[in-house]
């Protein structure tokens, strides 16, 4: 278990985790990144941006 950066409740982490992997809260719903591994880095998922072809 890890702390949700947004509002401080319990995230699950897999047993096997991998820099970059989505996690969402289940206490607020935002969708979290795994930003580091030694220590367990957690942060907001950026937005996913629309590739309009260019």
């Amino acid at each position: 278990m890890s702390e949700c950066p947004v509002c401080g409740g319990e995230v699950e982490i897999s047993a096997d985790p991998v820099e970059g992997e989505l996690l969402e809260c289940a206490e607020c719903g935002v969708e979290l990144e795994i930003l580091g591994l030694d220590p367990l880095t957690l942060g907001e998922a950026p937005d996913a941006e629309e590739d309009w072809g260019e």
